[in-house]
């Protein structure tokens, strides 16, 4: 082994207690990992090896990936799988559907994997989904966890025209560090999708990740620049290296550090703020809409 190597491996910080999550189990877990396997699902829960897995299977949620589960972006912090796509499944709406309907699901989220190899950005089988749910499932609420659609705004309106509950756009990151952990991310593109959208009447989220090397004043700037684009919730938590080759944690932040960073988000307006170390976008999505 190198010098090099050694050093990184003497450096990187160890996980702390509270990062550790209970293993998921229980009937209602395996009743919902059943569902999304005989119904040929993809589910962010997996593809981004969320900590909070078992805790939302285990109360008969899940957050549904369309569009596949292979993006066309390379992002340095995400798990899901890069590459070239399948074709576009235009049987996916349907599907997930009529799961959301068995899982007798009252709050889902949809997500997708960027697919800018597609003109429509997936934005078709996006509103297709979503009319889908409605006319299956009239009752369900849900968020819509969208990409940026590089910034071609006609795949972003047909979004706005089918008027989900609440629509979800991350930022994943601060100003500085956006090129390192988004590669073919915008900062002010995605400032720019939640500006639209909260023009258009929707209701906005966005999430923020902490522990890539982002200074308190950093984070501080894109709480700001999320306020002054009126989003109306913001999640913010701990970043965990899914794999070796992904960026590394620079530091594990403390709980403390959480709550004063909820404090600051709720005193500049937002309408609601998750932070906490396990927070992901979609945790606890159900008390997001209002």
């Amino acid at each position: 082994m190198e010098d090099s190597q050694i050093k990184n491996i003497l450096e990187k910080p160890r996980k702390p207690d509270w990062l550790r999550v209970k293993l998921p189990i229980g009937e209602d877990y395996l009743k919902v990992r059943k569902i999304v396997s005989e119904h040929k699902l993809h589910t962010i829960c997996e593809s981004g090896n969320c900590p909070n897995m078992g805790e939302c299977w285990g109360a008969g949620t899940a957050t549904f990936m369309i569009l596949g589960n292979i993006c066309t972006r390379s992002c340095g912090f995400c798990a899901v799988a890069t590459g070239k796509p399948k074709a576009a499944d235009w049987d996916e709406p349907k599907r997930v559907a009529n799961s959301v309907k068995l899982m007798s699901v009252k709050h889902c989220v949809i997500t997708s994997v960027d697919r800018d190899d597609l003109k429509d950005g997936g934005s078709i089988i996006w509103a297709e989904t979503i009319k889908a749910i409605r006319e299956i499932s009239p009752a369900t609420k849900f968020e819509c966890l969208i990409p940026d659609f590089a910034g071609k705004w006609e795949n972003l309106q047909r979004i706005i025209d089918v008027k989900p509950d609440i629509v979800s756009h991350n930022m994943e990151t601060v100003r500085r560090l956006t090129a390192q952990v988004r590669i073919q991310a915008k900062y002010d593109r995605s400032l720019e999708v939640l500006k639209r959208l909260h023009k258009a009447g929707v209701r906005t989220k966005s999430g923020v990740m902490v522990g890539l090397g982002e200074t308190e004043e950093e984070l501080l700037e894109t709480i700001n620049d999320l306020a002054a684009v009126n989003c109306d919730v913001i999640t913010i938590g701990q970043y965990l290296q899914p794999t070796p080759k992904h960026l590394p944690v620079a530091r594990f932040v403390h709980p403390d550090e959480f709550k004063k960073w909820k404090e600051i988000a709720l005193n500049k307006g937002f309408r609601y703020v998750e932070s906490g170390p396990l927070v992901r976008s979609s945790y606890h999505a159900e008390k997001h809409v209002f």
